[in-house]
């Protein structure tokens, strides 16, 4: 994986502290902590149906001390934008191809030296979405990593980290339960999230 902002050792000293205090002075809370099993793991975006999701989530993942890269439609890596988002650990995806990014997330995960965790919003979309792509369970699945539940609800200003969830194979039974976890929280915009 190319490096990013989180491993730039002083950049990441000053923006985890930069995000800290914005978090506290507008009124968030940051939930949970990363355990050492999850250091390798996929994390689940939701809800996502705001532009403003990604800077807070950098800013929730500087505060825990997260090293994430994060997976983004292909349009807003474009120039002069591409280089930035690359460094703030993003991975182009076109979705208008058919690619072998299940197996090949997957392999980067296994293949990665040290913690690696990879952010995948299940939505695909900001719009609403009542099916969620399930790319990031067969990521976890293939890559034999467990799917942390983050999270992120306005409504009640905290985000962080749930339970971590073992994917078993059977896709059907796991959706009801993640999907289960997810009800209850509210995006910027509630109304286009769906769990």
């Amino acid at each position: 994986m190319h490096r990013t902002i989180f491993t730039a050792p002083v950049v990441n000293t000053l923006l985890r502290a930069g995000s800290i205090a914005f978090l506290k002075l507008t009124g968030w809370k940051v939930e949970g902590s990363l355990p050492p099993e999850a250091s390798k793991s996929v994390f689940i975006a939701a809800p996502h149906t705001s532009n403003w999701d990604l800077p807070y989530t950098l800013m929730v993942a500087f505060a825990l001390r997260l090293n994430v890269y994060w997976m983004g439609k292909s349009s807003i890596f474009k120039w002069p934008f591409g280089p930035v988002m690359r460094w703030l650990g993003g991975i182009a995806v076109n979705r208008e191809q058919s690619t072998n990014l299940v197996a090949a997330s997957a392999q980067a995960i296994t293949n990665a030296d040290g913690p690696l965790q990879l952010i995948v919003p299940p939505e695909g979309t900001r719009s609403k979405a009542t099916y969620w792509k399930t790319g990031f369970y067969y990521i976890a699945l293939t890559a034999k990593v467990p799917i942390v539940m983050a999270y992120m609800d306005y409504s009640q200003k905290r985000s962080g980290l749930g339970t971590l969830f073992y994917p078993s194979g059977n896709i059907e039974e796991d959706m009801v339960a993640i999907k289960a976890f997810y009800a209850p929280f509210k995006g910027k915009n509630a109304s286009q999230f769906e769990a």
